[in-house]
């Protein structure tokens, strides 16, 4: 069983976790994630690791409340514990100093990108981070981004904080005034990280995503999230979750995303009826 050290409610439906997990807090490294199951009947969920410390044997979740399991994870309070969480998994983020890096984040995109850009910024290298959402109401990370990051620009949709426009706008900015930049580090909506792809691509800027596909064991033996890079398939959960931004197709991974709605709206509609407890649903 793991411990519900503390929770936050970060955003409206966005809930952060701080776990007790110190052998997986001894291994984390950025990019990496786990899977959790909430209790015997539930669905094996994958979240990134959005912080660790090594210190405390604690890894902070943070996850928006979208789906059943979601929204049942949710529910639970300070002192409770989940059944399993296994990780940390994935290839974690190859870092080392490329001069000028650019962390893009998207909405609950923005978590995953904080230990990556701390990461950058303690190999040596000048962070600019790129942070956007919808509107300032569900714009998370905000001081935390600020505090490892050399330069931040902050975009909404609606302009209600920062630029009024997309994370492409600043980035695209950068890219026009023939600033250098070694890498570009993009997380967030499989659209967005296709418009970053799409930004950076006739510049010749090596742009990396991370991906997440539908995935059940997180060891590449189900094959569920499998994706084209380069013509080739590769298992997120083995072979990423981060991929060259320039090789993945992402036509066939929203197509893939999108297979399993049905399942998801019903699953989720049960589960907000039941509630925990009542909710008996397994994975499939």
């Amino acid at each position: 069983m793991f411990k519900i050290l503390t929770k936050q409610e970060l955003a409206p439906n966005v809930k952060m976790f701080e776990m007790d997990a110190p052998l997986i807090a001894r291994k984390a490294q950025p990019g990496q994630f786990v899977i959790l199951r909430i209790d015997e009947d539930g669905e094996r969920v994958p979240l990134t690791i959005a912080d660790f410390n090594r210190e405390k044997g604690t890894i902070t979740l943070i996850f928006q409340e979208v789906g059943g399991t979601t929204q049942l994870l949710g529910k639970l309070n300070e002192g409770e514990s989940i059944l399993d969480l296994v990780g940390p998994l994935g290839k974690p983020t190859h870092i080392e100093n490329f001069g000028t890096v650019v962390c893009v984040g998207g909405g609950i995109g923005i978590a995953p990108v904080y230990p990556i850009a701390r990461g950058m910024k303690e190999a040596g290298n000048n962070v600019v981070s790129i942070i956007g959402a919808r509107s300032k109401d569900i714009l998370i990370y905000e001081e935390e981004m600020a505090a490892v990051s050399n330069t931040l620009h902050i975009t909404t949709d609606d302009g209600s904080a920062g630029h009024k426009g997309f994370v492409t706008d600043p980035l695209k900015q950068m890219l026009e005034s023939g600033e250098k930049i070694g890498l570009v580090v993009a997380i967030g909506p499989v659209i967005m990280m296709r418009n970053v792809a799409e930004t950076t691509r006739p510049y010749g800027v090596p742009t990396v995503v991370s991906l997440n596909p539908i995935m059940v064991d997180g060891t590449g033996m189900c094959g569920g999230c499998r994706v084209s890079v380069g013509n080739e398939n590769k298992f997120a959960c083995v072979d990423g979750p981060e991929f060259d931004a320039h090789k993945v197709d992402f036509a066939g991974l929203v197509t893939r995303q999108r297979m399993y709605k049905p399942q998801e709206k019903s699953h989720s509609e049960h589960c907000a009826n039941h509630g925990k407890g009542g909710c008996q649903c397994h994975s499939h």
